[in-house]
């Protein structure tokens, strides 16, 4: 006859859990707007805007090669001044430094 072995059960030790720092989440920066065209001859950037943007406002303009901060002081729609770029448009905005089509726009 085969004598049978209890099994036994092995008491586990439980970790203690360590509270951790509770870390804010930074929400992902989105742009407010994509390049479209670029005229390199008078300096003047078409952008398409997701929002609406004021004369005055700090954009930011990264890409490939392209990584600048700019202040917009002139905006143009339909060959008008315009003070308020509405979003969904096609903007003209001088620029002081060359951008490219696809950059994108960051408000800065």
């Amino acid at each position: 006859m085969a004598v049978k072995k209890a099994k036994t059960k092995k008491k586990v030790a439980k970790k203690k859990s360590v509270a951790k720092p509770k870390v804010k989440k930074r929400a992902a920066i989105k742009p407010v707007g994509k390049v479209t065209h670029y005229y390199a001859h008078i300096k003047v950037a078409i952008v398409k805007f997701n929002i609406k943007i004021k004369s005055g406002a700090e954009l930011y303009f990264k890409g490939a090669t392209t990584d600048f901060k700019q202040t917009v002081t002139s905006m143009q729609f339909d060959h008008k001044l315009i003070t308020v770029a509405p979003p969904k448009k096609q903007i003209g905005i001088k620029l002081a430094k060359r951008v490219r089509e696809g950059d994108l726009v960051y408000k800065g």
